[in-house]
């Protein structure tokens, strides 16, 4: 029984430790996102040397934040990312059905804990968690297969400009919607999976758990309203609305 105990623990510190991980990448990739905001109000959206080098002299906020994206540090952690990103979906799945399991089945998983009835996030990570990866190949193919995969392994053609594929992807409004949708579903997502993060590796004092709670709804929102900003901003941008 013990020992049953502490396999549970050890695959929850996991999926913690693998959760973190990408909620640093998507603070740091939604800062850059957003560098495309200010751009546009310093005048600079859209400004991108027509050049293969690095940090360009009158570069844009944006561009410069994707050229260190580009960079040899940033394309070692490729990999590390994709397998922290593969084990956070596959533990998420494995705990998913395995509580299901030992609880008896879905329906008594939804009620079986004071955690699981906190809030509907916390009763449907599974469907969140499935609704951002099915997006995530979308957004794959209009920003990585244009940008990282050409530089990276030579397929396909490489968009030299990330403002142009900025409008011409957040241009339509059908796209800008199920990306706000995919935004939206990674707040709720990270709102709960943040302070449950904490929670899985020790921290489950009381007064610092509703401290986490907060800090939690707060980075979840700043980097959804930011991915949000920067969309939006594209929009307006690819359709004449602001200049």
């Amino acid at each position: 029984m013990a020992n049953a105990f502490h396999y549970s623990i050890g695959r929850k510190f996991i999926q913690a430790v693998s959760g973190a991980f990408l909620v640093i990448f998507l603070l740091m990739h939604a800062t850059i996102n957003f560098f495309s905001v200010i751009d546009s109000f310093t005048g600079k959206f859209g400004a991108a040397a027509n050049d293969d080098v690095l940090f360009s002299s009158g570069d844009g906020l944006f561009k410069l934040g994707c050229d260190f994206m580009s960079t040899p540090v940033i394309d070692i952690m490729v990999p590390i990312l994709a397998l922290g990103f593969l084990v956070h979906i596959c533990y998420g799945i494995y705990l998913t059905v395995y509580n299901v399991k030992s609880r008896g089945g879905w329906k008594r998983y939804e009620v079986a804990s004071k955690a699981a009835a906190d809030s509907w996030s916390a009763r449907n990570m599974f469907v969140l968690g499935i609704v951002i990866l099915g997006i995530i190949f979308f957004h794959l193919s209009h920003f990585w297969a244009k940008m990282q995969l050409p530089e990276m392994f030579g397929i396909g053609n490489f968009e030299n400009n990330p403002y142009l594929l900025l409008t011409a992807t957040f241009g339509k409004w059908w796209i800008l919607l199920i990306y706000i949708i995919w935004f939206v579903a990674i707040f709720l997502h990270l709102s709960h999976g943040f302070w449950s993060m904490f929670q899985s590796v020790g921290w489950s004092n009381q007064t610092w758990m509703k401290r986490l709670k907060v800090i939690g709804i707060c980075v979840a929102a700043i980097i959804c309203l930011m991915f949000v900003a920067a969309a939006v901003n594209a929009f307006l941008q690819a359709n004449g609305l602001i200049g």
